[in-house]
């Protein structure tokens, strides 16, 4: 990764912490029986964040309620996900009050997913020259990463640049759409094309181009060394329909029109007052002794 001159703007995939943090996580309630489990792992990753980048900008994103755009283009879209636990329901506006009170800007917005403000945001960076660091756990968020655009997993410490998302997918970055959309993602109910996995998806890619390079080369494919590739331009062209819907369903937007500016999205001074009271509610012990000292 490169050195940057200053701090980065950083973006935090907070719906990506909270499942990552609820589901990975023990089971932690108060002595009132309230689950505090997925809040205390998401804050400690927002803290730890802050204390190694201590960044001038910075803003934390999560999934609002209800339907998205991509709904509205293939209503099974993430039609396999069991629908949220009231265990996790339960923390959420917690999270987000003490989010609040820590004085870090927030965002929820409706209609689209914590992912395209994300990218909406970190290519209004990119436009102005400022370096982002994206903290997620979401291996989409890989189509996004540029000379500007790092993405790094605070659950595992481990960061991806562009050489990264090459070791992990085989492909460049401006690939990584294509590459879902030709295998499909099962967590979120994209088709793709059927057959198509990680080598045959890293072969096509590799040896022609991305998905509409693909469909105006088909005959290129059976000499592409790859198990199956004598019949996957036939399987290509019968699935093409569903190959482009996923292309759709994959692609982060990044261009919403957003009221946000770069420059107002800057961390601001914790509000003790508010913090110790949450902490005190929800016996974050050593956080509340903190803000209390």
């Amino acid at each position: 990764m490169t050195e940057t001159k200053k701090p980065p703007f950083i973006l935090v995939d907070g719906s990506s912490y909270l499942f990552r943090a609820f589901h990975g996580l023990p089971p932690l309630t108060n002595s009132k029986g309230q689950d505090t489990g997925a809040i205390y792992g998401v804050v400690n990753m927002l803290k730890s964040l802050i204390k190694q980048y201590n960044p001038t900008h910075m803003a934390v994103i999560f999934d609002a309620k209800g339907k998205t755009f991509r709904d509205d283009i293939y209503k099974e879209y993430k039609a396999n996900r069991p629908p949220m636990p009231d265990e996790l329901r339960s923390q959420i506006a917690p999270l987000h009050a003490i989010i609040e009170a820590m004085g870090l800007p927030l965002i929820v917005e409706s209609g689209v997913e914590a992912d395209d403000v994300i990218g909406t945001l970190a290519c209004r960076a990119t436009a102005h020259g400022i370096d982002t660091l994206i903290s997620t756990g979401d291996k989409d968020m890989a189509q996004l990463v540029n000379e500007n655009v790092t993405l790094i997993n605070t659950m595992t410490n481990q960061i991806m640049d562009i050489e990264g998302v090459n070791t992990k997918f085989g492909i460049p970055p401006e690939l990584v759409i294509d590459f879902l959309a030709l295998k499909g993602d099962k967590v979120d109910n994209i088709p793709g094309v059927p057959g198509v996995g990680d080598k045959s998806a890293q072969a096509l890619l590799n040896g022609i181009g991305g998905i509409d390079a693909i469909y105006q080369n088909l005959d290129k494919i059976a000499d592409l060394s790859f198990r199956g590739s004598k019949s996957m331009a036939s399987k290509m062209q019968e699935y093409e329909e569903q190959a482009r819907l996923s292309y759709r369903l994959a692609t982060i937007s990044i261009d919403l029109d957003l009221d946000y500016k770069i420059e107002a999205l800057r961390p601001q001074a914790p509000d003790h007052q508010q913090l110790q009271s949450l902490f005190a509610e929800y016996e974050f012990k050593r956080w509340h002794s903190e803000v209390t000292a």
